[in-house]
């Protein structure tokens, strides 16, 4: 996608605008005086498709697991101060 520029007064007054803008994909650069001085680009992901896919498993695995007629107080074991 091609880049726009924008200057840095104007990327200040509509920094909001220009936020939505970039959630959509665009990227802009910031210029000061003519001279490019910043990009302002989409954040990358923050997690690896594999790391959501093992949190994911987790928690099922964690919703299937149950203690039964035991209690974790009981299992904690005797003698323990609650």
């Amino acid at each position: 996608m091609p880049r726009s520029s924008v200057g840095a007064f104007e990327a200040k007054t509509h920094l909001s605008a220009l936020l939505e803008r970039v959630e959509h994909g665009e990227e802009f650069v910031i210029t000061r005086h003519g001279r490019a001085v910043a990009r302002l680009l989409p954040a990358a992901p923050s997690a690896d498709p594999s790391v959501a896919d093992a949190v994911a498993r987790l928690r099922e695995l964690r919703a299937s697991l149950n203690l039964g007629p035991a209690d974790w107080q009981a299992l904690r074991g005797p003698n323990r101060a609650p």
